[in-house]
């Protein structure tokens, strides 16, 4: 954005500010999306600008207008904004001719049109083609793209427009790549990873990434991510937990599998809990103990909270993502909370990740204590396990063509 001038220009800016949806009244929860893409819009006061989002998927029972988007980001700025319901057309057109230098206008929900979720908009030719790019395209001096946490998807909204205008990275996107490629790419050692929570499959993807690139020195695990790999290692973790595994992941034996994999090869960076609570009995058990088949592991114990800050304190880079157990319920919270206030304790350089793992942070008041609290889900995984991340991709072509 630096080397564009957008004082009285038309900008497109593509943000990704998909929130809960109370299911009763359809109004927008939470404003941290909103909140992270304050810096960019702020900057584009003397501009025409529209704004272009998605909420949720079809099939969804979140997947709703962005008229409350546009109420909840118009409170959030304390000026108007004018909020279209249609994405492309003859009215939108109008409007966007219509508006004034500082004017804010929102249009509806990408998704709600199948050019933007079944065209393969890697291929630009075919994006070029839809509506949406051919009725937006011509309209507009620059294109903004600042939705991070979608930027590992080949969407016609995100990617359509890189040969028609210059897009450019918003100060989200240019923030959390800088800060994300700061923590894989620096020289600082040792680098730590703590993957835990429950989504066992992203974890174990990113683990292999880390650990076979070398982009982490060691890796700590918590939450049902820990209980894969004891599960790997021949743990009998008790009946509840391995269901729990079970039913959330259909390709739960491959998982397990990888989860060996990387036990064999990395053992010795591979930091395990040694210690639990259990749900309901509330009581502490050892992974040499027999766990028993009717008790979930809902907490790391002691034990385990000692042997982990220890190595989050000899750490100088740390990658945070998932809590240590039900972190919800106050009696097996402890463990989340005393890593969570280590980190943030913590004098190096520090990401966090994921939504369960800012909303702890932020239940805390220490969000603002961590170096940066990434606004990416899948993408931050994506991202940091290398695989191709389409809207990169395109602002590089872009650039390529166009300059800046």
């Amino acid at each position: 954005m630096d080397d564009f001038n957008f004082d009285g220009k038309r900008v497109y800016l593509r943000l990704d500010i998909n929130s809960p949806i109370h299911p009763l009244s359809g109004d927008v929860m939470g404003a941290s999306r909103f909140i992270s893409h304050l810096d960019t819009i702020r900057e584009l006061h003397n501009s025409k600008l529209v704004i272009v989002g998605h909420q949720s998927r079809p099939g969804k029972s979140d997947f709703t207008s962005m008229r409350k988007h546009a109420e909840q980001l118009e409170k959030l700025l304390g000026k108007p904004v004018q909020f279209v319901d249609s994405l492309f057309g003859s009215e939108v057109r109008n409007r966007i001719r219509k508006m004034n230098d500082g004017d804010i206008m929102m249009l509806e929900n990408s998704r709600f049109y199948s050019e933007e979720v079944v065209v393969e908009a890697d291929d630009i030719d075919i994006a070029e083609s839809t509506h949406i790019v051919r009725n937006l395209g011509p309209l507009f001096d620059y294109f903004i793209i600042d939705a991070f946490p979608a930027i590992h998807r080949a969407q016609t909204s995100l990617v359509g427009f890189r040969r028609i205008k210059p897009n450019i990275a918003g100060r989200l996107v240019q923030k959390e790549v800088a800060m994300i490629d700061q923590f894989t790419h620096g020289n600082v050692h040792p680098k730590l990873a703590i993957l835990a929570g429950a989504k066992i499959e992203d974890s174990v993807k990113v683990s292999t990434s880390f650990l076979k690139n070398g982009i982490v020195d060691t890796i700590m695990v918590g939450g049902v991510v820990a209980n894969a790999f004891l599960w790997a290692k021949g743990v009998n973790i008790g009946k509840k937990n391995k269901d729990f595994i079970i039913k959330n992941n259909k390709n739960h034996a491959e998982i397990i599998e990888t989860c060996k994999m990387i036990l064999n090869k990395f053992s010795d960076r591979i930091v395990l809990p040694v210690d639990f609570i259990q749900n309901p009995k509330g009581r502490s058990i050892g992974v040499n103990e027999k766990i028993p088949d009717d008790q979930i592991l809902a907490d790391i114990g002691l034990e385990t909270i000692s042997k982990f800050i220890k190595v989050i304190n000899e750490s100088k880079a740390i990658f945070l993502n998932g809590p240590m157990g039900v972190y919800e319920i106050e009696e097996y919270s402890v463990g989340t909370r005393e890593i969570l206030e280590a980190v943030a304790g913590s004098k190096a350089l520090t990401i966090a990740g994921g939504g369960h793992t800012l909303n702890a942070l932020e239940k805390l008041g220490i969000i603002d204590r961590i170096s940066h609290a990434s606004t990416g889900g899948g993408a931050l995984i994506s991202y940091l396990s290398g695989d191709p991340m389409p809207v990169l991709e395109s602002l590089s072509e872009s650039r390529k063509i166009f300059g800046g």
